[in-house]
């Protein structure tokens, strides 16, 4: 049983990844920061269906925070299986946006993958074996009005992930990212409509949680192991 470590896996999505995950026989450490109560109940969901799952909090732009309770997740053995799931919105148009909209949006997504990423590396290394998907969005592909910021983030993200993909690629580990286009979360309550998505997503529909799980799951995968480096979109055909 491998284990795997989904960052922000108290939310929509990251809940539909830690699902699947279990569903695959992985033993799921389930992430959160503010909202432990959440993740300790989406790991009380798993092991209620027959899985295994545990649910942790720490605050992935705290370095020092972050690398001690990697380390007492890692007293138990490697984690081989990582998904960099948590980031945050504070949108605004450029000329408006302020330094602590620019700093907290670059910190979670950028900052939080080097935070949680490096310290698991060594040990995926010393397995031979390990995955790393990095969530990603539309937005780091194709940009978004108000989302400098994120789009920023995410690019950054895809940039990383593929130079980490040639490090790591003799030694097993994979390095992907999932971009997902509109998906129906909290996240999206009040910004999109049923006519917005229309016009918006050619399949006229918005995704679901679960379609993007699907895609994680696979990667992280032995089915995937020739797949690394890539940025994959999951969008409805939206570009």
């Amino acid at each position: 049983m491998k284990r795997a470590l989904v960052t922000g896996g108290s939310g929509g999505i990251g809940a539909a990844i830690c699902t699947r995950l279990a569903a695959d026989g992985h033993h799921v450490i389930v992430h959160a920061n503010r909202s432990r109560d959440k993740a300790e109940a989406v790991a009380a969901a798993i092991v209620a269906a027959g899985g295994s799952a545990e649910a942790v909090a720490f605050d992935v732009t705290d370095r020092p925070a972050t690398a001690a309770a990697l380390e007492a997740l890692l007293a138990a053995g490697p984690i081989q299986i990582l998904v960099n799931n948590a980031g945050i919105h504070a949108d605004a148009v450029f000329p408006g946006m302020t330094d602590e909209q620019w700093d907290s949006v670059i910190d979670v997504s950028l900052n939080g993958f080097y935070n949680v990423t490096r310290p698991l590396v060594m040990a995926m290394m010393r397995t031979r074996w390990g995955r790393i998907v990095n969530i990603s969005s539309v937005a780091g592909i194709a940009g978004n009005r108000g989302q400098v910021n994120y789009a920023a983030a995410k690019g950054a993200l895809h940039a990383a992930g593929k130079s980490l993909a040639l490090e790591l690629a003799s030694r097993g580990i994979t390095v992907n990212a999932v971009a997902p286009g509109i998906i129906e979360t909290s996240m999206i309550e009040g910004s999109f409509d049923s006519d917005a998505i229309k016009r918006l997503v050619p399949m006229q529909r918005a995704g679901q949680p679960e379609e993007v799980a699907d895609l994680v799951a696979f990667l992280a995968s032995d089915r995937a192991a020739y797949i690394s480096g890539q940025v994959i979109a999951i969008n409805g055909a939206m570009f």
